[in-house]
């Protein structure tokens, strides 16, 4: 049974959606979708400003667990 497919855009705009539920931290951090072999993960890139500021670790690894938990669900659209 495949997965239904999101685009990269939706995929990010639910991991920053769930990502204000759970975590505050800066704003400032680029979500990107990367494939893999094995399916797709987020990859995040920040400025150095951003990266120095308070929740900036925590929201990473936020990102890292929503991106696994969705990509259980979801296929990314090529």
């Amino acid at each position: 049974m495949s997965k239904p497919t999101k685009t990269e855009a939706e995929l990010v705009a639910m991991a920053r959606a769930e990502l204000k539920v759970h975590a505050d931290g800066p704003d400032g951090i680029g979500i990107f979708v990367v494939t893999t072999d094995d399916g797709w993960e987020f990859r995040t890139e920040a400025d150095e400003e951003t990266r120095a500021r308070p929740g900036y670790g925590e929201s990473v690894a936020m990102i890292v667990q929503i991106g696994d938990h969705l990509s259980k669900q979801y296929d990314v659209a090529g």
